[in-house]
């Protein structure tokens, strides 16, 4: 990606996207998560050539007067790596990445033993992330 499209991805995550630790399934552990929702399929498809990774979803409208809505869901390490090259560009979302980039690997385990206090750990930094994300919703 060019400087450009990184700063002008970097301010769609912020306005539109979400940086999160989850899982799919209840009994799996937290993975980090870059998702971007948007009414346009052009941005969509642009950002998922552009980054190389993501699933893109459709949902259906919640009104009838609501237009598509695309969403696309980048996991794992491509997302950390998305967010490795677009940090510096991102504002409002900037300690979310700062904080999965320097936290994340080293609370999971390769081979997916967790001991009590990498479970601990994880199990803290989902919870930060998450209340980051309330703050960032709320504005302040």
């Amino acid at each position: 990606m060019t400087t450009q499209e990184r700063a002008y991805l970097a301010g769609i995550i912020d306005g539109e996207g979400t940086i999160t630790l989850s899982s799919a399934h209840g009994n799996e552990t937290s993975s980090p998560k870059v998702s971007v929702a948007n009414n346009s399929l052009q941005l969509m498809q642009w950002i998922k050539t552009k980054t190389g990774s993501g699933v893109l979803s459709q949902r259906g409208k919640r009104e009838p007067q609501h237009g598509t809505q695309y969403v696309l869901d980048i996991s794992n390490n491509a997302a950390l790596n998305l967010l490795a090259e677009l940090k510096q560009y991102l504002i409002i979302k900037k300690t979310h990445a700062e904080l999965l980039l320097s936290r994340y690997k080293a609370v999971t385990p390769r081979n997916g033993r967790y001991t009590a206090e990498m479970s601990l750990q994880k199990k803290r930094l989902v919870e930060e992330i998450r209340l980051l994300n309330r703050i960032s919703r709320k504005g302040t």
